[in-house]
């Protein structure tokens, strides 16, 4: 358990205004606060971080805080200025929605609305857990201990070739650094593309000067490096693990806060859980998405920036609107990756039913793949064309059907391309 520091306001002992606890002091939790300030919330806020550090963003982690180039990435956020009761140093290991009370290691809070914000944490690779030189990139910590690694420029295998992975290891490349990619699947992002998208990215690698190996099984681990399924040994001085995240939830067994099978947080389309007046926002909470007829857990930047707003408009409209109908959370997801010198971006939710139609040449240093369902724009990816990224996703929220001869021609600007 580590030191409690606080700011802002303190707690109310019995009654007053009525209290927002927030669970989480990511960029999740921290919008929430703020957004609560924004909307006209008068109550108390008491914001609970696990960790000691400032409230900081976490995109700059596999970039500059890596390469030396940043300290840290704080967020401008004035919490006593705000009223804003920020706890860190505070672990939360129970709910007790009973007697609305959030167990932590310092004791109990109680609360009369809860926000659940815990984000995700970094999937460990089985059997390396205590392996010296086996690292995780997830907080300001795990960069700030990978920070000399790359800077004695030392031999690094990479675990995974998803996003976080391709991140970590262009980084390391421009470091300096020899790094090896291996993938169980057969292709980077196996579990966000299909074959026929991700393969074009399989030379991005090669390209930067990296060495990728598909297929591969790890099957030991130890302070020299790891050993494959086929019987291939790889030497490292440093093992970087990126193999998923998962909800940061399991301090919720034994409350009533029902999760769903992926162990997120089954909030509905207003982010309301399963329990009277607590809500979950951000990468540790699932919601239903009519507009695509499914539930999405999405672990990204920019619904951990959207989600909040629709928590604080709920929060403050139930406690101040006779017949308040709630706000109904619906985005379009986004996220953008900086990889191998190219900027990728991607909106919206795809299924392997979608119809696939490319825009230019995947060998090319700038391309788009669009995704139709029954002729309606659902998705897309854009490799160094911004441009289609900002005037797809504004089809994708108006539903708009694309004449897929002119989609197909990446002079046409996407939004000429509408039937």
């Amino acid at each position: 358990m580590s030191d409690e520091t606080t700011t802002g306001t303190k707690a109310s002992p019995g009654g007053g205004e009525q209290r927002v606890v927030i669970v989480g002091a990511g960029m999740a939790g921290v919008q929430t606060a703020v957004a609560l300030r924004e909307q006209g919330w008068t109550g108390e806020i008491v914001l609970l971080g696990e960790e000691t550090h400032q409230p900081y963003d976490r995109p700059p982690l596999s970039k500059a805080v890596l390469l030396g180039k940043a300290d840290g990435s704080t967020l401008d956020v004035d919490f006593a200025g705000l009223g804003i009761g920020l706890r860190l140093g505070v672990r939360v290991t129970g709910l007790r929605a009973d007697k609305r009370l959030v167990e932590t290691g310092a004791g109990p809070v109680p609360y009369d609305i809860l926000v659940i914000a815990t984000g995700a944490e970094p999937i460990p690779l089985p059997g390396t857990e205590g392996v010296p030189g086996v690292h995780l990139l997830r907080t300001l910590d795990d960069a700030e201990r990978l920070r000399p690694v790359l800077a004695r420029q030392r031999e690094i295998v990479v675990v995974g070739a998803g996003w976080i992975g391709a991140e970590f290891a262009t980084a390391a490349r421009e470091a300096g650094c020899a790094v090896t990619v291996v993938e169980a699947a057969d292709r980077p992002l196996a579990g966000a593309l299909p074959a026929e998208v991700a393969a074009p990215m399989t030379a991005w690698y090669e390209d930067c000067g990296a060495r990728l190996v598909t297929g591969a099984r790890v099957t030991s681990v130890d302070e020299d490096g790891l050993l494959l399924a086929d019987g291939t040994r790889l030497r490292a001085g440093a093992v970087v693990v990126g193999i998923g995240a998962r909800p940061a939830t399991d301090w919720l067994a034994g409350s009533d806060v029902e999760l769903a099978g992926d162990r997120s947080v089954a909030a509905d389309d207003r982010l309301r859980t399963s329990v009277p007046d607590v809500y979950a926002v951000g990468d540790c909470a699932s919601f239903p998405s009519a507009r695509y007829g499914t539930r999405l857990l999405v672990h990204h930047w920019d619904n951990a920036l959207q989600g909040p707003r629709t928590v604080a408009a709920n929060v403050v409209g139930s406690r101040t609107a006779a017949h308040f109908p709630g706000a109904v959370y619906d985005p379009v997801p986004y996220f953008w990756s900086e990889q191998f010198g190219r900027f990728v971006q991607y909106a919206g939710h795809h299924s392997e039913a979608d119809e696939l139609v490319w825009r230019g040449d995947p060998a090319g240093a700038a391309w788009s793949v669009c995704w139709l369902r029954e002729g309606a724009l659902v998705a897309l990816l854009a490799v160094g064309r911004p441009r289609d990224l900002a005037q797809g996703r504004k089809l994708i929220e108006r539903g708009a059907r694309l004449d897929r001869t002119r989609a197909t021609d990446p002079s046409v600007p996407l939004k000429s391309a509408v039937r």
